[in-house]
């Protein structure tokens, strides 16, 4: 596991951009954290490494929010309003198998939600420090 300290929203949102500019299609990113911790902007960041230039807002409310005009695609899913047995039903699969859509990168927020993961990820963890800084823990999970 790797921890990352992040001063302030721009090193969020720079880390955000290096996964951007680094990751392949099939990547598959779940992030966990408090409310305010930080995903939704890691993943605008995410989105900028991937030269996405619509503006990326957490998906709390349509669940999966599609920006195909990239690099590679992102999809950006939120899971906050959801019960495991409801996200069960959505197929997440589909989206890191490239199944009737394009393969590109899966960001999940909220992941801790779903009831059966990839088999492999990258997991991120967002909490916050003493002094409003905030750290990100990095595993490398599955194959």
């Amino acid at each position: 596991m790797n921890k990352i300290f992040l001063p302030d929203i721009e090193a969020t949102q720079q880390l955000g951009i290096t996964l951007g500019e680094t990751l392949n299609a099939g990547s598959v990113i779940l992030l966990e954290g408090d409310l305010g911790a930080g995903k939704t902007t890691l993943v605008q960041g995410i989105g900028k490494g991937l030269g996405i230039i619509d503006s990326i807002v957490s998906p709390t409310f349509t669940l999966i929010n599609e920006y195909p005009e990239g690099r590679i695609p992102l999809y950006h899913l939120d899971l906050y309003r959801l019960e495991p047995q409801e996200v069960t039903g959505l197929n997440l699969e589909s989206y890191w198998e490239g199944i009737e859509v394009t393969p590109g990168i899966v960001a999940i927020e909220w992941a801790e939600r779903m009831p059966y993961l990839p088999d492999s990820y990258l997991k991120v963890c967002l909490k916050y420090g003493e002094n409003g800084d905030r750290q990100a823990e990095i595993m490398v999970c599955g194959n």
